[in-house]
This record gives structure tokens, sequence and C-alpha cells, in this order.
């Protein structure tokens, strides 16, 4: 069935901001003192975000795609499965969930960032940098997560079986978002979507939280540059081989 652009407009937001809320969300639970999940561990970061991108993808995959991320859009639109006049409509749609879901995280969560004097604690909860301090390390990992998250999730929605079986499909999109936060967590976060790192960033800046450090503006190019290329390839494979 074809949807109105509109309806697919509010799908991508609301499955961003869902996203938002239950990555980002996990990360407050784990990072911010006085939580009752504080030092829980990463498997519950790893859930939350598999949850994050699974759980958008049962809802809205059948409306939308479920791309909520720009990279996709992008990605798609550059190898010609995705029409160019709708990638400005769907990336404005991704970008204001991001600022929605995030909001949401920081209302849901504002005594314990009151609590926390980690800076660094509380920056990632809103978006992601190099443990190392190394851009090119950065920008390695964000690339490879996100062509191997995109072109999962192409083989998974767009081959037989999962066009026959959507839940299947999507349910293994999750699975393979939870992997690649345990597997390449470590570095980065990782971020693999411009809109989930760039927007809760700029929130990071502009809200008057205590306890707050840099926002790391100077390498904040990287989780928005690397994953469009890194989703590019994934999508040009998909389409060479598969």
């Amino acid at each position: 069935m074809d949807y109105p652009l509109a309806t697919r407009l509010l799908a991508e937001f609301l499955g961003t901001a869902i996203l938002l809320i239950l990555g980002n969300g996990s990360v407050a639970a784990v990072s911010l003192k006085g939580s009752k999940e504080f030092h829980a561990g990463w498997i519950v970061i790893v859930i939350g975000y598999a949850c994050g991108v699974m759980f958008p993808c049962l809802m809205f995959g059948g409306i939308s795609g479920s791309h909520i991320n720009p990279a996709m859009t992008i990605g798609q639109a550059i190898n010609g499965m995705f029409p160019w006049n709708e990638v400005l409509p769907y990336i404005i749609a991704q970008i204001l969930g991001a600022v929605v879901g995030q909001l949401i995280v920081v209302l849901c969560y504002l005594p314990y960032y009151k609590q926390t004097e980690d800076v660094d604690a509380v920056f990632g909860t809103f978006s992601t940098n190099d443990a190392a301090n190394n851009k090119f390390n950065y920008f390695v990992n964000e690339f490879v997560g996100t062509l191997v998250l995109v072109l999962c999730a192409l083989c998974s929605l767009s081959l037989p079986w999962g066009k026959a079986n959507l839940a299947a499909g999507a349910i293994t999109v999750g699975l393979v978002c939870g992997a690649l936060v345990a597997a390449l967590g470590g570095p980065t976060g990782p971020a693999l979507n411009p809109a989930r790192d760039l927007m809760p960033r700029l929130l990071h800046q502009i809200l008057p939280l205590p306890h707050k450090g840099s926002s790391h503006w100077t390498e904040s190019w990287i989780p928005v540059v690397a994953p469009i290329c890194g989703a590019i390839v994934g999508v040009a494979l998909f389409k060479l081989f598969i």
C-alpha cells in the first residue's frame, strides 16, 4: 500500500523519536548517578538500541520504510533506490524526531543530570566521541558500522523472505543494530546515524544543564559524514552483489 508523503513523514518523525528515547534513554539509565540502572552495564545499552531500531521498523516499516536515519535515505537516493524529491522532507522529519526524542530523555532524567558531575557521562547520553581521541579511528568505526547496518537492513527487508515477513526482517535489523553496538561500541558509541548524533549534540550545547562539559564540535562532522559514506557504499554493495 502506498501512503501519502505526510503519513510517511510522520512515521519517520515518530520512528526516529522512539529510536532516541529507547537508545539514548538506555545510555542515560546506565550513566547518570542516582538512576536505578546506574552502572548496570553495556548490555542494557545494547538492548535499548536493538529495540530502538526494531520497534520503529515493526511499526512503520510498511509505511515509510522506517529509514529513521538520514544516512539510509541519502545512501538509497544516490544509488537510485529512493526519490530525490523526498530526501529533504525525510531528513527534516528525522532530525525533528531526534530532537523530540532527546528532549524526552532529558525531561525524564533531569533530576539525575543534576546529580551527575561526570561531564563525559552527561555528554555520552547525548552524542558520541572516540574513546582514544583519534579522529581517523572515529571515522573508520562509524563508516564500517553504518555500512554493515545498511547492508544487513537492506538484505533483511528487501529480499523475498523479508518482504514476505516484515516482522522477521524488522527483528533481524534490530538484532544487527544491537550486535553493532556491542561489537563496535567500545571506540565511539557508536552513532551510525547523523540525526541521532548531531541533533542531541546541538541540544547538549544549548540546554542549561549543570556539570556540562564540551560538546566536542571539532569532531562533530565525523558521525555525520562517515555514516553517510558508509551507507552509500552499503547500498551500492547491495545493488551490485545482491
